[in-house]
């Protein structure tokens, strides 16, 4: 069994998908996929994409098949028909998991807000000292390519390349809480240095030879 942090309606939430509760109880996949719309059918369509998010996967097959990703109240819904001992200790396991996941979105959504003001504080310092200026713009994001280098050991391109995303989604939505420290102390250190009068190549030069990730951490 596995809880996960996925988006659903483009908001992140902890879910589970039918695919792995067919697995956990022992049902075929068809049967759960069918319970589901069973709920579509009793309930108003804004409830029912409030729970449930159609999705796919791809079977041992190479076919890609549908399945869906609820929530947890979505998972309390379709699991109350589910009776029997066993299946009282699998709801009872899937309710721990999505108490945790829970606790690990939260961590992630405290971060990120913290880090508006980091992000707010580094564009500050770069369009103050006329870097923003000398790079056409694009002062933020190259500095943005270094700190990440620090931290993963990649730049932004290549990370997305490894999340599987485009241009348009949010890296950092996809970083872990620990992740999301790590990078807003570098930038934090990058904003000092900044203010400080360096410049760009004693700041890589500075940045990419020191351990700042160990200092982050």
């Amino acid at each position: 069994m596995l809880v996960e942090i996925k988006k659903m309606n483009k908001e992140e939430v902890t879910v589970v998908t039918s695919l792995d509760v067919a697995e956990t109880f022992e049902k075929h996949h068809r049967d759960v996929m069918e319970s589901i719309r069973n709920i579509g059918e009793a309930i108003s369509t804004a409830e029912f994409s409030a729970l449930f998010y159609l999705d796919s996967y791809k079977a041992s097959n190479g076919k890609t098949n549908p399945m869906y990703l609820m929530t947890r109240d979505g998972f309390t819904l379709l699991a109350m028909g589910y009776n029997g001992d066993k299946a009282m200790k699998f709801k009872l396991a899937y309710i721990k998991q999505f108490n945790e996941m829970e606790k690990v979105l939260i961590g992630k959504q405290k971060e990120r807000e913290k880090g508006i003001a980091v992000r707010q504080a580094l564009t500050n310092a770069l369009q103050q000292s006329q870097e923003n200026e000398r790079m056409h713009g694009h002062a933020y994001s190259t500095y943005t390519n270094i700190i990440y280098k620090v931290v993963f050991g990649k730049d932004a391109k290549h990370l997305r390349e490894e999340y599987g995303l485009s241009k348009k989604e949010n890296l950092r939505n996809y970083f872990s809480e620990e992740e999301l420290k790590a990078v807003q102390s570098v930038e934090m250190i990058v904003s000092g240095l900044v203010n400080c009068g360096w410049g760009y190549d004693q700041i890589k030069e500075f940045v990419l030879n020191q351990n700042l990730k160990m200092l982050a951490a």
